[in-house]
């Protein structure tokens, strides 16, 4: 038990560490290729606006999309990672069992001793 909660402290520090280096691959790098793509669309400020006064809202439709892309990008790098630490941490698999009698064999054994008696 103990190892196990020294790993997910460690999973959670190192995570919190690779979410910013994310973010920033995804707001300095990513988003304005996709900008450029796209028309030099900013994303993040890309935004509606309902009513008017104080019972008026904003959707920030663009942050929405942004963080959806990051969340992506981070969901696939942790992917990648894991499956590399399962390819590195990946136990020799152990030998098969030998195989034995088939029924039918074991079937032709009972019947052969039955005859003797």
């Amino acid at each position: 038990m103990k190892g196990n909660v020294m790993d997910m402290a460690v999973g959670v520090i190192i995570g919190g560490a690779f979410g910013k280096i994310i973010s920033s691959l995804v707001d300095d790098i990513l988003m304005p290729l996709v900008g450029v793509v796209t028309g030099n669309v900013d994303f993040t400020k890309l935004q509606v606006s309902f009513g008017e006064g104080e019972l008026a809202a904003t959707l920030k439709y663009g942050q929405f999309i942004q963080n959806i892309v990051d969340f992506l990008i981070v969901a696939f790098c942790i992917f990648l990672i894991i499956k590399a630490m399962n390819k590195l941490s990946k136990k020799q698999e152990e030998p098969e069992a030998p195989a034995g009698p088939t029924q039918e064999e074991l079937l032709t054994e009972i019947r052969d001793l039955l005859k003797k008696k």
